[in-house]
């Protein structure tokens, strides 16, 4: 085999990573084929978020939809796991990026990633009534997949804090509007309430959309792919994790854990016993 020249080991290596999101050279960046000064001070954040993920701009109706979602999700209090593994992560001594680090860790599939679960549900229901099977019948058979591989606790829908979440109203009235002002098609805001309604009648008592399910309308309706609706949910609780190790670093404290020392936790082991004359393992 005969050796690569300098210019051909020049070209495989410069193929060998690939990208459409940006094009850097000395003096010059390009987002998308957009010179990021254009950029700077002319598009928001969020439109940045769809830039970066879809390759367009969206509109602007879009884009505010799309940061009400982000809004809505950035915190929800030291209970929430990721939120308190930042705080104790900076007491323990981590910088600011390691304990944002360790929270983020903890967003999987129990604790944050309803949002994609729901968003997985809904999207399966719309590829259902696109082949022609109606709503209804859709939405039963999505339910009866999902609990028959993951039980019955279905994702997006029932909160264990709040009866009603207080999220969900504005979000859905931020769809509705939306959807009347023709920037979104209204479609999985629909499958949402349905999925609401046939909970209500499998158990008997009203289940409520919760902030995943809001949030998992929300991303479906603008057209992101069900796996983004996770990130996106960590980029906006991101901001509630740095909010919160920055409020635990200003306040001081040192190795604190989930419970102040005082409040015990509950031993269920053995109870005191000795070691046999001469160590383990003696008769």
């Amino acid at each position: 085999m005969s050796a690569k020249t300098a210019e051909q080991l020049l070209q495989e290596a410069s193929a060998w990573w690939t990208t459409e999101i940006i094009d850097i050279h000395p003096g010059k960046i390009g987002i998308r084929g957009y010179p990021i000064q254009d950029l700077i001070g002319t598009i928001r954040f969020p439109e940045m978020i769809w830039l970066m993920l879809r390759g367009e701009l969206p509109s602007q109706a879009q884009a505010a939809l799309l940061e009400a979602a982000l809004v809505a999700s950035v915190d929800h209090g030291p209970q929430a796991p990721s939120i308190a593994i930042s705080r104790m992560a900076v007491t323990c001594g981590l910088p600011l990026n390691g304990a944002m680090a360790s929270a983020i860790n903890a967003l999987d599939d129990v604790h944050g990633g309803a949002g994609q679960q729901c968003m997985e549900i809904c999207q399966r229901i719309a590829a259902m009534t696109e082949s022609g099977t109606g709503l209804a019948e859709a939405v039963d058979a999505a339910l009866d997949a999902y609990v028959a591989e993951h039980g019955k606790i279905i994702p997006g829908f029932g909160h264990r804090f709040h009866p009603t979440d207080p999220r969900t109203p504005k979000l859905l009235q931020l769809v509705e509007e939306a959807c009347n002002s023709g920037a979104v098609g209204g479609h999985y805001a629909r499958i949402g309430r349905s999925v609401e309604e046939a909970l209500a009648r499998r158990t008997g008592k009203r289940i409520p959309m919760n902030i995943d399910g809001a949030t998992a309308v929300i991303f479906s309706e603008l057209g992101f792919a069900a796996e983004l609706g996770r990130g996106l949910f960590i980029l906006s609780r991101a901001v509630g994790i740095l909010a919160h190790a920055w409020e635990q670093k200003t306040q001081g404290g040192r190795i604190k854990g989930p419970m102040p020392p005082a409040v015990p936790y509950t031993y269920t082991g053995e109870a005191e016993r000795k070691l046999k004359p001469g160590g383990p393992g003696t008769a």
